[in-house]
């Protein structure tokens, strides 16, 4: 998928969406929801740099810090109430638009690439 700028991103993006709402509907505090939709957002974003985004990737690792807190969450919910649905929804609105707008960019990118190469 690196051949097309943005696609990995797109994609490990939407794997990591779904990692969002198995959090939600296992009860996770708004703030911990909130923590790994910024997690998301942060690596959609900085991973969709060309070489920048790459060395990221290889020390951020979103999807296994997600993972992380998740499990330690599940482990010791101490006494942590039903995430605000309003909040989960404001987080998950916003990695949407990150991944819809890296998704954009790629789109244009190759569209441009596409022109240049049918006029040349």
């Amino acid at each position: 998928m690196g051949l097309l700028p943005g696609v990995g991103d797109v994609v490990t993006s939407l794997a990591s969406a779904y990692v969002l709402v198995a959090a939600w509907r296992l009860g996770a505090p708004a703030v911990l929801v909130a923590r790994m939709g910024l997690n998301l957002a942060l690596d959609a974003l900085v991973g969709a740099v060309p070489l920048l985004g790459d060395l990221f990737d290889a020390g951020f690792k979103a999807n296994l810090r997600n993972a992380r807190l998740l499990e330690e969450w599940v482990a010791a919910p101490g006494e942590a109430r039903r995430a605000s649905g309003l909040l989960v929804a404001a987080v998950l609105l916003g990695a949407l638009v990150v991944v819809a707008s890296v998704a954009f960019v790629a789109w244009r990118l190759a569209a441009w690439a596409y022109g240049e190469l049918r006029a040349g």
